[in-house]
């Protein structure tokens, strides 16, 4: 964490430890961002501000007074086709509104980084003004390995075979722009491989439809050892430790209104408002205008591979919803779901390739049109 986090928690953490009722969060040797949000939110009861410039005030049930600075440094390492484009069109809106400092980057699709790329991109972003939310496709960077202060990180996923079948999709025909506009994008994309029977691709195990590069989501938290890009259980374990240690907050896509809700709780310097922007019609007309067209329905046996194949992105992808469920319970919020989806029944495993994964071709790099449409 930040200084601006660190020293204050680890504070209030010391203070605390002869507390009854908040004995619970003390740490000795300080409190991770979501170990302390987790504590608080059980602990402590629901905060408000009075403006964008305050500090963040909370009242404890046992009658205690805490007030903490707002952290000034948040990553957002959006993962692709996980509703990244809303939330950055958000992000430009809300950087006007309430004058921090929104660093986006032109480089869209080299997420693992050498050790020199990371030193610098590094250096790059500590030099940013304060505050700033920092964002771009990029898998979990550790700024205290380069001496820096780690920043807050937050991120959003999806159910993996959802994110999978939006990007096969995305790459051929693109979104409400249409077909000839996409062709122009991926000029080098085949005829044959842009309508690609996507039964056929998974079936006939074509190396876009299996591992590595199913292997998407979990490297993202993993970080950039190369040992977070092989499927298996020291990614995953990795990821999670993470996810634990390092995000203030990771939401599903599925529940993204309690996902914007969260997020303008804990973070109201850089969120506050933006349900009510997301829910405005206007916005929700561009909404519409991110959805990738022509997408079909694989066959239920094609589904099933699938999921054999991404049984590691499902582990992480239902143990971060059940944290994020979690969450919204100990505060209050109730899960619009009527009942959880059952989990894919895995069978005997298929070997897991660990051979260098493919880069999506043309990650995102079209942000700019929709602020630009917005503000017509």
């Amino acid at each position: 964490m930040g200084p601006l986090w660190g020293a204050p928690l680890r504070a209030w953490a010391a203070a605390s430890a002869g507390s009854r009722c908040c004995l619970s969060c003390a740490s000795p040797s300080g409190t991770t961002v979501s170990a302390w949000l987790r504590c608080w939110s059980s602990a402590w009861a629901p905060f408000s501000t009075s403006s964008a410039g305050d500090p963040l005030v909370f009242y404890s049930t046992c009658g205690s007074i805490w007030v903490l600075p707002f952290p000034s440094q948040v990553v957002y390492n959006r993962v692709g086709k996980c509703g990244s484009r809303t939330v950055v069109l958000l992000l430009r809106i809300l950087s006007e509104k309430h004058g921090f400092k929104l660093v986006t980057s032109d480089i869209h699709n080299k997420t693992r980084l050498t050790k020199n790329e990371q030193m610098e991109l590094i250096k790059n972003i500590s030099t940013v003004e304060q505050p700033y939310l920092f964002t771009r496709h990029v898998h979990f960077l550790n700024f205290s390995r380069f001496g820096g202060d780690q920043p807050v990180y937050i991120n959003i996923i999806r159910d993996p075979v959802s994110r999978f079948l939006s990007n096969y999709f995305f790459r051929r025909f693109g979104d409400w722009r249409g077909e000839q506009n996409h062709m122009i994008r991926t000029p080098s994309m085949r005829q044959e491989e842009r309508y690609l029977d996507i039964n056929e691709c998974i079936l006939e195990n074509y190396p876009e439809c299996s591992n590595p590069r199913l292997f998407y989501i979990i490297p993202y938290f993993c970080g950039q050892h190369p040992r977070c890009r092989e499927p298996g259980e020291w990614a995953l374990e990795r990821a999670k430790l993470n996810v634990n240690e390092n995000f203030l907050l990771v939401g599903i896509l599925e529940e993204l209104e309690d996902v914007l809700l969260l997020l303008e709780r804990f973070l109201p310097h850089y969120f506050k408002g933006v349900l009510s922007i997301y829910k405005d019609p206007e916005h929700r007309k561009l909404g519409n205008m991110t959805v990738t067209v022509k997408k079909t329905v694989p066959s239920p046996e094609a589904v099933q591979i699938l999921y054999q194949r991404m049984r590691y992105e499902y582990e992480f992808y239902h143990y971060v919803k059940e944290q994020f469920h979690l969450l919204k319970r100990k505060l209050g919020l109730k899960s619009r779901a009527s009942r959880p989806p059952l989990r894919p029944q895995f069978f005997i495993p298929t070997p897991l390739e660990t051979e260098e994964p493919i880069d999506d071709e043309e990650q995102d790099d079209d942000e700019k049109w929709l602020e630009d449409i917005y503000k017509r």
